[in-house]
């Protein structure tokens, strides 16, 4: 009897055991397919950022992404610390030029010319002794007849960094029409564009020139609006790109200098405006509540670009390499804007290219600072960033 009931106790101890064993082995399972799923969650939408459509480097594509999932503080923080730790060096010559004119009468200093468009001085920094050219303005893009459609100037902003150079494009208020364009990820992804996400067939003709637009909607502070798409709701005093009816623009702060008219069809917003009726504005080095990108964003010593306008009404275009944010509000008071903002940073983001279109329609750009290192192509093919390009009236 004794033995009948050792082997009947052993027999349900075993199958006590197995039974443990097996969900155990089903518990190990479960958490195995759990894991599995947690990371091919992420590596099928990290798949579909790479393969998404429009024009982006690798490396743009994977920091945008990580930033579209939860490591926008991160990559914030490195991208601070890796910019803001890297000054450019006090002393030495010019790092970078601005593409010019290469003919006989292409070049001008400030004032009236005889074609028509009033050049603002430029002011280079007190005691240091000019370069040559430096803040000299050139024809770098003109029509077939020979009106001046782009000129074009550098000079050194910062006396702390005398390397560090800007580019500087004028586009004539009376030679020139701007237009905005989407990118396929930017303002809105998937949006629809009826003209598509690069500079339309029918204006490549005429091409101009063309650049970037603002930060990422999410960052920007601000909204994006054409008579085709209200993208994304403008938002009040936001620096603001706006273009009329007749391709002409006016930079300003909006509901306050600029606001929505019949006469309107295109407004970009970003940030808050960095100059002000010929003034810097305050707290440039403070950036208060972020209004000028994330905290301590204004130290990165980075590419950088900024949109304004002169005291003609004319637009212009500053950037360079190794730019604080109150370095490049300098360089764009320097150069005579009156109203301004800050456009894009980084230098996978800053493009200005001078275009020159062919008799067969082809198109070849040439950079506004030879170390931008944006495609040659860019904008002329899907881009996933939204931009502006310039035509010829």
């Amino acid at each position: 009897m004794n033995a009948l009931r050792f082997l009947s106790a052993s027999i349900r101890c075993t199958g006590q055991m197995i039974t443990t064993r097996s969900r155990r082995r089903a518990r190990k399972r479960w958490i195995a397919l759990v894991c599995c799923l947690l990371l091919v969650v992420p590596a099928v939408s990290y798949v579909r950022a790479l393969l998404y459509p429009g024009s982006a480097s690798f490396a743009v594509r994977s920091v945008e992404w990580a930033r579209d999932h939860g490591g926008g503080m991160l990559i914030d923080t490195i991208e601070t610390w890796r910019y803001s730790r890297h000054a450019p060096p006090a002393d030495g010559a010019p790092q970078d030029v601005a593409a010019g004119g290469n003919g006989p009468g292409d070049s001008a200093a400030g004032g009236q010319l005889r074609a028509g468009t009033d050049l603002p001085p430029v002011k280079t920094l007190p005691g240091i002794r000019p370069a040559p050219q430096e803040g000299v303005w050139s024809a770098a893009r003109r029509s077939a007849t020979g009106t001046p459609l782009l000129w074009t100037t550098w000079f050194r902003p910062d006396p702390a960094h005398l390397p560090v150079t800007v580019g500087v494009a004028l586009m004539p208020r009376n030679a020139d029409r701007l237009r905005l364009m989407p990118g396929t990820r930017e303002p809105v992804a998937g949006m629809s564009s009826t003209d598509g996400y690069s500079v339309p067939a029918d204006d490549r003709r005429s091409l101009v020139a063309t650049f970037n637009a603002g930060f990422k909607m999410q960052d920007a502070h601000g909204g994006w609006w054409t008579t085709e798409s209200a993208a994304v709701p403008l938002a009040d005093d936001r620096a603001s790109v706006v273009i009329l009816r007749d391709g002409t623009a006016v930079v300003g702060t909006w509901n306050r200098t600029v606001r929505m008219t019949p006469d309107v069809v295109a407004v970009r917003q970003n940030l808050d405006p960095v100059i002000v009726d010929g003034n810097i504005v305050d707290g440039l080095t403070a950036n208060a509540q972020g209004r000028w990108g994330s905290a301590r964003s204004q130290f990165q010593y980075t590419w950088r670009s900024g949109l304004g306008t002169d005291a003609h009404g004319n637009l212009v275009y500053v950037a360079g390499q190794g730019l604080t944010l109150a370095t490049l509000a300098s360089a764009m008071h320097q150069v005579g804007i009156q109203q301004g903002m800050e456009l894009d940073i980084h230098a996978a983001m800053v493009s200005f290219d001078i275009e020159q279109p062919a008799p067969n329609g082809t198109v070849t750009g040439k950079r506004l600072l030879e170390s931008m290192n944006s495609p040659a192509d860019r904008y002329l093919v899907d881009d996933q960033r939204d931009f502006f390009y310039v035509v010829a009236r």
